[in-house]
């Protein structure tokens, strides 16, 4: 063979060897790349924070970011991706019915002992109720909460019937208590969480101090919410206390319902417009919005409150205005509530830690004090420990622990 015939040779064997390394090089980068894709559409790409992992993301710079919502970089917030991958979802938490809530409200308060059941078994159990048993039964029901004007109406009307219609039993007397304690917490009030959708979403603010459970009172009612098959989008607008958007975010992210988040110490009110914008974009049912409870700024909270409220409004009404309220402080909490009336206008009582250590006649007092019904009740730290708050269950529970 001639030298020629050698180097023709030897030149097609390394050409051969060169197109080879080439397709093989770019076959593993096409692979890497689709790893890379399918990574961002499970996880929302590299540079996320580790706040951000349960639903996907994506970040939106100065501008408050979404969360919960798988996109890829560069497409604007809400853009749908469509791919022809298939991605199995993450497996969700199933929100305990509102029925079987009510059902636990009872049992939790008939299995209580507080202060305004102990007061109705004080009465009953007497076999003569003279002056000195009615002055007892009085301040049994001052110190559950009750107030003194609620207390002194039910007690001189208990002593009226009881006097007028000869109370001769337990159960007669029991019915009278009944139908006294209903009046006064007052079965007509407008219960309804209105969260329905016009013709734009349902804007459902939350509002009280820090310390009440409002961020955790946020997340529950999100998955009461859900449990009623409604579309719903968070808004984290407490961006003074650091773990809060993180909190609602986790909150959300068990049942499948995206965040709107904001940069800490960013403006609340913008937060709350994003989140109210994204909404309407994406057509949901309710956006709920967790506010602060304290600032870190000069601005007083009740100032920011009424312009989160006023900013929401510019692109759609705000439903209701629920104010949590911690169900053992008494006196100050209500102090708390006549201030938040003044400025966001109130709609809504919701009674956090209404369970054993709870004094019940706070409902009452609350009610009398603001005008507006108390809406929900916190039964203890489980997550579908929020109920609908029902009168009639209410004071048949106390009465069962009378």
């Amino acid at each position: 063979m001639d030298p020629m015939t050698i180097w023709y040779i030897v030149g097609g064997i390394i050409l051969a060897a060169v197109v080879l390394v080439g397709l093989l090089a770019v076959n593993r980068r096409a692979a890497l790349r689709r790893a890379e894709e399918q990574r961002q559409l499970r996880g929302g790409g590299a540079g996320r924070d580790s706040g951000d992992r349960d639903g996907g993301g994506v970040d939106l710079r100065d501008r408050p970011r979404l969360t919960g919502i798988d996109e890829l970089p560069g497409t604007g917030a809400g853009e749908v991706v469509l791919t022809d991958e298939v991605v199995e979802p993450l497996p969700l938490d199933r929100p305990e019915a509102p029925e079987s809530r009510l059902a636990r409200l009872r049992r939790r308060l008939a299995g209580s002992n507080n202060a305004l059941g102990r007061g109705l078994l004080m009465l009953l159990s007497r076999d003569r109720i003279d002056e000195e048993t009615w002055e007892d039964f009085e301040d049994t029901l001052i110190t559950a909460d009750l107030g003194v004007g609620p207390t002194t109406e039910l007690v001189d009307n208990l002593r009226t019937r009881f006097r007028v219609e000869g109370v001769a039993d337990p159960a007669q007397a029991r019915e009278i208590l009944r139908s006294e304690l209903l009046a006064l917490v007052d079965p007509t009030m407008d219960r309804t969480i209105h969260a329905d959708r016009g013709d734009t979403p349902a804007v459902v603010m939350v509002v009280g101090v820090n310390g009440t459970g409002k961020t955790t009172t946020v997340g529950k009612l999100a998955r009461v919410l859900v449990a009623e098959d409604k579309e719903v989008l968070l808004g984290a607008a407490d961006t003074f206390r650091a773990a809060a958007a993180d909190q609602l975010e986790t909150w959300g992210g068990r049942v499948g319902v995206p965040t709107v988040r904001g940069a800490e110490g960013a403006d609340p009110a913008s937060v709350a417009f994003e989140a109210v914008k994204v909404g309407i974009e994406g057509e949901v049912d309710v956006v709920l919005i967790d506010t602060a409870g304290r600032l870190h700024t000069k601005t007083g909270l009740m100032d920011e409150l009424g312009k989160v409220k006023r900013v929401i409004e510019r692109q759609a009404p705000v439903s209701e205005v629920l104010l949590v309220l911690d169900a053992t402080t008494g006196q100050n909490g209500l102090t708390q509530a006549r201030i938040f009336r003044e400025v966001v206008d109130v709609t809504g009582i919701v009674l956090t830690k209404l369970d054993g250590s709870a004094k019940g006649g706070i409902v009452v007092q609350v009610q009398r004090e603001l005008g507006v019904p108390v809406k929900l009740v916190g039964l203890g730290e489980g997550v579908d420990d929020l109920a609908p708050f029902d009168a009639e269950v209410f004071v048949d529970a106390l009465l069962e622990v009378a």
